[in-house]
């Protein structure tokens, strides 16, 4: 019996858990919107909106608050050195005497190598299975790169032509 039983789909029951959480939160939403609907004060009739139409006024009216004088503002002296950690982009050693950034070359080439290295892959799992070719459909991604490459070595050598070319075409 346990061999002809299907497995439970996780997708489909993660999505049925969503859809019933959906299904609860609009009913939430409906019964708090009911209760905001319904003022509390009396409803008086005003002659400058259509009839029909009722307005709720508050009974209470809200008390003014005193006119405060401006406040200056506080400057105070911070010291970088006691609030920036060791290792961190504001730690004291980057910064000269005048408190001007110092340059830092290992931390350009470290922004450099990373801007060009691209994002890590949420789920290296995946990438590996398309890459892999086991969607049908997809070509691999080994494919791929060897048809880039491809191109790539093409248009090099067009390019590589034209100039050689041009070259020879000016020394004459």
């Amino acid at each position: 019996m346990a061999l002809t039983k299907k497995k439970a789909d996780p997708i489909s029951d993660k999505a049925r858990a969503l859809n019933d959480r959906i299904a609860a939160l609009e009913a939430e939403i409906k019964t708090l919107d009911t209760q905001l609907s319904r003022p509390s004060g009396p409803k008086f009739r005003s002659t400058a909106t259509p009839p029909g139409e009722t307005l709720s006024h508050l009974t209470e009216k809200p008390v003014p608050a005193p006119p405060s004088k401006p406040v200056e503002p506080v400057f105070e002296e911070i010291n970088r050195a006691k609030l920036a950690p060791r290792g961190s982009p504001d730690a004291p050693d980057l910064y000269n005497e005048l408190g001007v950034r110092k340059y830092d070359l290992p931390a350009l080439w470290n922004r450099l190598r990373n801007h060009f290295r691209g994002p890590t892959t949420s789920n290296p799992r995946l990438v590996n299975y398309l890459a892999a070719g086991g969607v049908q459909g997809l070509r691999p991604l080994r494919y791929e790169k060897r048809v880039a490459r491809n191109r790539f070595l093409v248009l090099v050598t067009v390019v590589t032509l034209v100039l050689l070319g041009l070259f020879l075409m000016f020394r004459h």
